[in-house]
């Protein structure tokens, strides 16, 4: 088993909601305003990303945009190898997704597979008008032909780095980008 050692921090709190700022004004900008939107984060870290954004733009643009919150546990490809009984949690979609542009909320684009997993399990709430992806961190090293519309920060890592995203909401109430290193 590998054991994880932080190299260093990439991004304070200052940092990250300054980037989370400027993604939620593209967001708006590529989307033509905020009339179709709606913001489904990604368990676990795609939640506050999405809530940050959704605050951001009701900030600035005055409008409160339905945020939704997808467990993708079920729809993952290495579901056999990740424990013995998952633990799913609840999905929650507050509207219809018909004819709504989409943003998919995560913390960090890496294989793509998260990705995919999520665009099947939302495409079983029904058909919406496009699907787009905005994410924190994009960290190359795609498996799979998926891009980010949106993205906080591209940061280049090896095969034995990996990115952590920390959120107040969800960890120990810090917020930061760190780079880890993988130790065999």
């Amino acid at each position: 088993m590998s054991r994880l050692t932080v190299k260093r921090t990439l991004f304070d709190t200052r940092q990250m909601a300054r980037m989370m700022r400027r993604m939620a004004a593209e967001i708006v900008e590529r989307a033509g305003g905020t009339e179709t939107l709606m913001l489904v984060g990604v368990r676990t870290r795609g939640v506050p990303l999405a809530d940050f954004v959704a605050a951001e733009i009701a900030r600035t643009e005055g409008a409160d945009l339905p945020v939704g919150v997808l467990d993708i546990t079920l729809y993952r490809d290495d579901l056999s190898t990740i424990a013995p009984q998952p633990v799913v949690k609840e999905s929650v979609l507050p509207v219809a997704i018909d004819d709504k542009i989409v943003v998919l909320c995560d913390d960090v684009l890496y294989s793509g597979r998260t990705i995919r997993a999520a665009m099947d399990a939302l495409m079983d709430y029904g058909r919406p008008k496009a699907i787009r992806l905005a994410v924190l961190i994009d960290r190359g090293h795609r498996e799979l032909p998926i891009h980010a519309d949106c993205v906080g920060e591209n940061v280049q890592t090896t095969d034995t780095e990996v990115i952590k995203v920390a959120f107040a909401a969800t960890d120990d109430g810090k917020e930061r980008v760190e780079l880890l290193e993988r130790e065999a």
